[in-house]
């Protein structure tokens, strides 16, 4: 059965996405981007086109295999567009506002409601970054790695020359990713990849379960991604082409929580936290939608406000006798979020009270997911005490998602507590989240930056790698 009309997606923390006013752009061509909802995104494009005065659209949601999908009621007014695709579990609402040369705004289907953001391809848009220059100087291989019931596909680059080369995993952050941990175009972790394997150290990069062939992803956590990255390990150290005493980590976001996790099953020569955690999910979550909102100009009254609601539904969570409060809670946010629909997603809704439980019921479900609850309660401090092996960890100054000053001072303090003196911090300047070159450090931007790290980053970690992994 096709997944292909799906395009439902389960929340797991709110990205706004605003911009300042620009000039009305031409819409004929092909735009793409991602449907956030709650963190988690979902890449798609959309090609429009007019005929005979009237606008078409197609849209294609590779993640899916759907391509080529028809979109309905399609129209623009002004700066305002909007798009409709009828879908299994309701119709997929679109409906932005075309500023600062992309088109971002509100997506609602079945109850569920998020956000977009879509930039042209070609000239208006961030380019792309450059796909490394063929023939490569190193060999890449399709690889499979299986543990259990779980199958995980990768890409596996190996430098030239007889080895046995050192080798680094690289772990993507939360949210259902490829192996290149694409976002909105930037390829962050096929860059990287190809920086290392020129200077000599073998990577191996891998689909999340849920993405492409590897699965199942069942009801995994932070603890299950680890598992995970350890079946990876024993891969690499059984291919004659790497050195099994030379095998280290590199992980991004929440990547950089499981990379320390993955220590208690076997040892590794290093470990690289590319904006890891140090701190318990739910005070990374209440810190991030902070400065999320006011890097978005959200006024400190509802910064504040809306802070408090969730440390409320925090402390409801898992209490029994909190469980009718928590419902309310959440019952009343929907129905403020159908207040704040546009005039065309209200037309969509048929009916309204159906509209708001399904919103409720949807938002309620990823609360209570174990992936979600898993990430509230973790302290990451005990596996950070526990690393002997040396620690390269990177901040971005600009970061809003890992904030540096909440997350490294405990870092700092928890890999000295554990004895160990091969420590490294670097905080790049101007950097957001993903590493560019950053405005605000908002999500929002993400799109429309350069996809490129900040000079010196690639530079920064594999003479880093390099040293730490030599020959003594």
């Amino acid at each position: 059965m096709k997944r292909l009309t799906v395009l439902m997606l389960i929340p797991c923390a709110w990205i706004a996405l605003r911009g300042a006013p620009a000039p009305a752009a031409a819409l004929n061509g092909s735009w793409e981007g991602a449907i956030s909802i709650m963190g988690q995104e979902l890449k798609f494009a959309v090609h429009f086109s007019e005929s005979e005065g009237t606008l078409k659209a197609a849209m294609d949601i590779p993640q899916q295999g759907a391509m080529g999908l028809p979109l309905t009621q399609v129209r623009r007014d002004g700066d305002r567009v909007h798009f409709e695709l009828v879908a299994g579990p309701g119709v997929a609402v679109f409906d932005g506002v075309m500023a600062a040369g992309a088109i971002a705004g509100d997506f609602l289907q079945a109850g569920i409601k998020g956000t977009f953001r879509l930039a042209p391809r070609g000239e208006n848009a961030a380019a792309p970054a450059p796909a490394p220059a063929a023939p490569l100087p190193y060999r890449e291989e399709e690889v499979a790695v299986a543990h259990g019931e779980v199958k995980l596909s990768g890409t596996l680059t190996i430098p030239e020359g007889p080895g046995p080369f050192p080798a680094v995993i690289l772990i993507t952050g939360s949210g259902t990713q490829n192996r290149d941990e694409e976002i909105f175009g930037f390829k962050l972790f096929r860059v990287i990849a190809d920086h290392f394997t020129r200077q000599g150290i073998a990577v191996l990069r891998c689909d999340d379960r849920a993405f492409g062939a590897s699965g199942p992803a069942g009801d995994a956590t932070s603890a299950d991604f680890a598992a995970d990255v350890n079946a990876q390990a024993r891969y690499l150290r059984e291919r004659p082409e790497i050195d099994p005493q030379r095998v280290g980590l590199l992980g991004h976001s929440e990547g950089g929580l499981i990379a320390p996790l993955a220590q208690r099953e076997g040892h590794f020569a290093f470990m690289v936290l590319m904006a890891g955690t140090s701190v318990k999910g739910e005070d990374v979550i209440l810190e991030q939608m902070a400065r999320i909102a006011r890097a978005d100009g959200a006024a400190e009254k509802e910064i504040r406000r809306d802070v408090a609601l969730q440390k409320r539904i925090f402390s409801l969570l898992g209490d029994p006798r909190g469980e009718r409060e928590l419902g309310e809670i959440i019952l009343a946010q929907a129905r403020l979020g159908l207040e704040q629909l546009s005039p065309e997603q209200r037309r969509a809704i048929t009916d309204a009270e159906s509209y708001v439980q399904t919103m409720a019921k949807a938002q309620l479900l990823s609360l209570r997911s174990p992936w979600y609850r898993y990430f509230l309660a973790y302290d990451p401090v005990p596996a950070l005490e526990a690393l002997a092996c040396p620690v390269l960890a990177l901040f971005g100054e600009k970061d809003t998602q890992v904030i540096p000053a909440q997350n490294r001072p405990p870092m700092e303090k928890a890999l000295r507590k554990g004895g160990n003196r091969d420590v490294t911090f670097r905080v790049f300047p101007g950097a957001n989240h993903l590493f560019q070159k950053a405005g605000t450090g908002s999500p929002s931007e993400y799109a429309a930056l350069e996809k490129a790290f900040v000079p010196g980053f690639l530079e920064t970690i594999s003479s880093w790698i390099s040293e730490k992994t030599k020959h003594k």
